[in-house]
């Protein structure tokens, strides 16, 4: 054991074995969970259960990976508040976008870019991506303060990774060039000018995608071997299909991708991909480029985790696939079938259960109680799923 792992507690030792065991398709002692929770979820959670109003779901169900952000504005400043009060908030973030975040709904609506042109995109400089406020110290940005939740002054992020690793596997995570788009530009600027001037817009792509690979260099070696694992962030398609042509992800999205995997890799990390929507006309792309597992599968896109291992067997691990919607009707039948049959994916290795997106408001409490009692019971190896046992 190396001094680092002895700062450790013995329960977050054990969860990255397993986390580790599972992400190389090794039978660990049962299949890993994790999750991402809506702030009215939590609420209703607690109270619900009837548990008090700072109880963490995290230690509450031991789950066994956390994700944490470090700043990856483009331009490292304070917000620049236009109106706050106790109901919503106008601000303006690093990403020079402005954002109306209303407290009683999870995501924040963007009102307006900065970048208004793809002359303005080639011309915009980003910050040092070594720049130690990024890592080292507390400050506004947009990934970590402005989501389901609202918050001033983060917390440094090496800090937060320190308190997180002695209880739990800690992973860090990076943004790549479609997430900071729909974030510095929007989705429809994105996709026009895409269409419009498809080779000068790539450049532009590849650009952004090179930053983000300066700042997952930056943020490795920052980490100083303090993490377990690393998720890259990046919604490329919708319900049906990509949001553009699979050769032109090919062309100026996936060689930045590959490299910010390749690094991970050569610090002895695992790399999960957030994506949301059908991405499976590039999952053969995510297992050439040695992606380990993919998150989060979504249902309602049409992708199924059990289907998805048949397909690709143990070329690629998988993390999510809880069907939202069986969670939110919350029949008990139905939220049994659904968990034990996506337990199949787990057969050898290679999975880790959560929702397929996060849970949202219109998940009980008592449902989601339920789901994290069933997969601790039917999650244990030998896995023995009974009349939900399907053949992969």
């Amino acid at each position: 054991m190396n001094e680092k792992d002895q700062q450790r507690s013995d329960r977050a030792l054990e969860k990255v074995a397993r986390m580790n065991k599972a992400l190389r398709h090794e039978v660990p002692d049962r299949v890993p969970m994790g999750e991402f929770f809506w702030g009215n979820f939590l609420k209703r959670w607690r109270a619900e259960l009837n548990l008090p109003p700072d109880t963490d779901p995290y230690e509450y169900y031991d789950l066994d990976w956390v994700v944490t952000v470090s700043n990856m504005d483009p331009h490292i400043h304070p917000f620049e508040v236009i109106r706050e009060n106790e109901h919503e908030a106008i601000i303006r973030t690093g990403f020079e976008t402005t954002l109306h975040k209303r407290f009683d709904l999870p995501m924040p609506e963007p009102v307006s870019w900065e970048t208004q042109s793809i002359e303005a995109l080639e011309a915009f400089e980003f910050d040092d991506p070594w720049d130690r406020r990024r890592y080292f110290e507390g400050g506004d940005n947009q990934i970590a303060g402005v989501g389901d939740g609202f918050q001033h002054n983060s917390p440094p992020w090496l800090d937060t990774v320190k308190a997180v690793r002695k209880n739990y596997a800690v992973y860090g995570s990076m943004i790549e060039a479609s997430e900071c788009l729909t974030r510095m530009i929007g989705q429809m600027n994105t996709l026009t000018w895409m269409g419009e001037d498809p080779e000068r817009f790539g450049k532009q792509v590849l650009r952004i995608g090179e930053f983000y690979v300066e700042c997952t260099k930056a943020a490795l070696a920052a980490a100083q071997g303090l993490l377990d694992g690393f998720v890259i962030w990046g919604d490329v398609a919708y319900t049906n299909n990509m949001f553009f042509a699979p050769d032109y992800w090919r062309t100026y999205y996936k060689p930045t991708v590959a490299e910010m995997i390749r690094l991970c890799h050569g610090e002895g990390l695992p790399v999960i991909y957030h994506g949301c929507g059908n991405v499976a006309a590039i999952l053969p792309d995510f297992i050439e480029i040695g992606l380990d597992a993919y998150n989060p599968l979504e249902e309602k896109a049409g992708l199924d985790v059990v289907d998805l291992r048949r397909r690709y067997g143990h070329r690629l691990a998988f993390c999510g696939n809880g069907d939202m919607t069986v969670w939110e009707k919350g029949n008990p039948e139905a939220v049994k079938r659904d968990v034990l049959r996506k337990l199949n994916a787990a057969k050898g290795g290679g999975y880790i259960y959560q929702s397929d997106h996060s849970v949202s408001s219109g998940v009980s409490g008592h449902t989601y109680d339920h789901i994290v009692k069933l997969v601790r019971e039917y999650g244990k190896y030998p896995l023995d799923l009974g009349a939900y046992d399907e053949e992969l």
